[in-house]
């Protein structure tokens, strides 16, 4: 077409060096907005090793940053759901994935925080928030179901009711051994009316 611009390809070697920027801040970001909510944004980008100009390019404010840390630790969390279903029965795949979820919604109490304060960014919905890891939990249920190990009709709605518990634990106390003892019951619950299966 007359007069259309063509975009100029970008150099592969800019595009890498731009993803591992936007890596590094992402990483950073974790690390330091589980530690404490506050922390400046300009600490985050001295410690990614970027400048202001490339922070604020990646993510032009707070509730950006926070909103794409979340989407990047869902789906971790839900690709692992993937990578224990490939080496895994799907039994034990579900309870090292629940057990997974469970220390992740320990651990990371001061990006709950954060994620509580943004809760009014534009840039999520409130369908796209929860997809990958609620789909991740769908793809195991549904294995287990089938190979017979979970009573059948589990929904995503009830698995996650049964765990919200999880959010009642605290974080600053002895968690692990009460968190091991939630998950057994509800693992135990989710078994309870499995099909008997020939061995």
């Amino acid at each position: 077409m007359e007069g259309a611009r063509v975009p100029k390809k970008m150099d592969p070697q800019l595009r890498s060096d731009a993803l591992q920027n936007r890596e590094r801040i992402l990483q950073v970001a974790i690390a330091e907005l589980t530690r404490s909510v506050d922390v400046p944004l300009s600490a985050i980008a001295k410690k990614a090793g970027v400048g202001q100009a490339t922070f604020y390019r990646n993510f032009p404010s707070r509730d950006a940053l926070v909103w794409e840390v979340y989407r990047y630790e869902m789906a971790q969390v839900a690709d692992l759901a993937e990578q224990l279903l490939q080496t895994s029965p799907p039994q034990q795949a579900l309870r090292e994935w629940m057990d997974r979820l469970a220390q992740y919604a320990m651990t990371k109490a001061g990006l709950a925080d954060a994620l509580r304060q943004a809760s009014s960014a534009p840039e999520c919905s409130e369908e796209s928030r929860y997809a990958p890891v609620i789909g991740a939990a769908q793809r195991l249920l549904q294995a287990n179901e089938k190979a017979g190990t979970i009573r059948p009709g589990v929904t995503t709605d009830d698995f996650f009711l049964a765990i919200a518990g999880i959010w009642q634990i605290d974080s600053k106390g002895d968690w692990q051994p009460r968190l091991k003892r939630l998950m057994d019951l509800v693992m135990d619950g989710l078994r309870a009316g499995a099909p008997v299966r020939a061995s």
